[in-house]
């Protein structure tokens, strides 16, 4: 599992875009992680599954309501790591209203929940390969702090805990 101190690896994400914009077509976007992370600080927290219970009515919600702070906090971007699809992600995050707050980033292959040794198998569930639940501050690619659940819980991943941390 990746750790503090530790440059996380580079895979592919992609973010489904409403609209085209200089750079973006209209659709599924693919992004190198090490490109987007270069000088930025960026807040990611993982999660099971779009549409899912928790997902959808904490994890989400949390980074939406404090992105503000975070950024206050010297935070550049937030993103939503999770297995699914773009076109997925990207529904999911119209119905949370993520907007331009937190970036919802489709790992759909699970390249980068196994790279980051964050993967977790869910098969008996119907769900097959997810991520876990945690979160992470990344600096200029590296792990400065890292949050990760205990099967089935949702405590230290929060916007809540990591703007502690953050403050601290």
């Amino acid at each position: 599992m990746i750790a503090v101190g530790q440059r996380v690896p580079d895979a592919t994400l992609y973010e489904f875009f409403d609209v085209e914009t200089e750079g973006c077509a209209l659709g599924p976007n693919a992004f190198p992680v090490a490109e987007l992370v270069k000088g930025r600080k960026i807040v990611v927290f993982g999660l099971p599954g779009a549409f899912t219970p928790t997902c959808s009515a904490k994890h989400v919600p949390g980074y939406v309501k404090l992105h503000d702070e975070l950024r206050a906090a010297g935070i550049d971007e937030i993103w939503c790591h999770s297995v699914n699809d773009a076109f997925v992600m990207g529904a999911w995050g119209r119905e949370q209203k993520a907007g331009d707050k937190v970036r919802m980033m489709g790992d759909g292959a699970a390249q980068w929940a196994k790279a980051l040794g964050l993967d977790q198998d869910l098969s008996q569930r119907g769900l097959g390969v997810r991520a876990q639940r945690y979160a992470m501050v990344l600096d200029d690619g590296v792990v400065t702090h890292l949050f990760v659940e205990a099967l089935g819980e949702f405590k230290v991943s929060s916007a809540e805990s990591v703007l502690q941390a953050l403050r601290a």
